[in-house]
């Protein structure tokens, strides 16, 4: 099996690199092509209106390539330059910090780059923990390694991404796998209003996804509550309900 590993918190990121040695200890050849800089919530973006440059990375048994552009930019790179004869068997994207549920997939980075690899075919897994500063991913990296073993990859549909989150209390203390749909229940957002040295205001977002407003069934509440989730994703966003009803809503049918 080859796998194409990336992130959005960068090539330095510990996520990452606990991944990538958990899939070389597993038997698996690993290509990571992975942002030189931290590119969180930078969602689907592409870089068009610069060049993207490249930069071999080898230090302390680790080796993969730097990109000067977003998680997209990478997957999209690796899979024009690096695998132009034969597509991996499988794009991963994490281990990211900060879980990646409901309204997070359409922001995120790491989702986003997964989703790059479902929209060329490849089966694609993104991969998160509900901790912001984790200070070690071994014991996840490993359960992901193992994990990708057990499932049949080619017979999930076309274009199907994988969104696995882990808690932040450790695979040992946590309840086991919970296969969920994603919280539709949005950020409550706010912006905290500062100063900076120069006494000038500048504003940082903040907010929470409400927890009293999200179903018990879904991502969000299951991980809060100490399992891991996982949830297939689809690209198809067509409203098909709208679409029956459109003798309704639309007067110039």
């Amino acid at each position: 099996m080859v796998v194409l590993l990336t992130n959005d918190d960068g090539i330095q990121a510990l996520g990452l690199r606990a991944l990538y040695r958990a899939l070389l200890g597993a038997g698996i050849e690993v290509v990571v092509v992975a942002p030189l800089t931290e590119q969180s919530a930078v969602g689907h973006a592409v870089t068009i209106f610069s060049p993207l440059r490249s930069k071999q990375i080898k230090e302390d048994g680790f080796q993969g390539i730097g990109i000067s552009g977003t998680p997209v930019d990478c997957v999209k790179w690796a899979l024009n330059f690096y695998f132009q004869e034969k597509k991996p068997d499988l794009v991963i994207s994490g281990i990211n910090n900060g879980a990646n549920v409901g309204i997070d997939i359409l922001y995120s980075g790491t989702v986003s780059a997964a989703t790059e690899g479902a929209l060329a075919n490849i089966p694609s897994l993104a991969v998160s923990i509900d901790d912001f500063r984790p200070a070690d991913l071994e014991q996840e990296a490993r359960w992901v390694s193992r994990f990708i073993f057990e499932v049949d990859w080619p017979a999930l549909p076309k274009r199907t991404v994988l969104n696995l989150n882990f808690p932040g209390i450790g695979v040992e203390k946590s309840k086991g796998l919970k296969i969920c749909p994603h919280t539709d229940v949005i950020y409550e957002d706010r912006y905290e209003k500062r100063l900076d040295p120069r006494g000038r205001e500048y504003f940082w977002l903040t907010g929470v996804i409400p927890l009293k407003k999200v179903r018990p069934d879904t991502d969000r509440y299951l991980l809060s509550q100490g399992y891991i989730t996982l949830t297939p994703l689809q690209l198809d966003l067509t409203n098909y309900q709208l679409l029956r009803d459109k003798d309704k809503w639309f007067k110039n049918k």
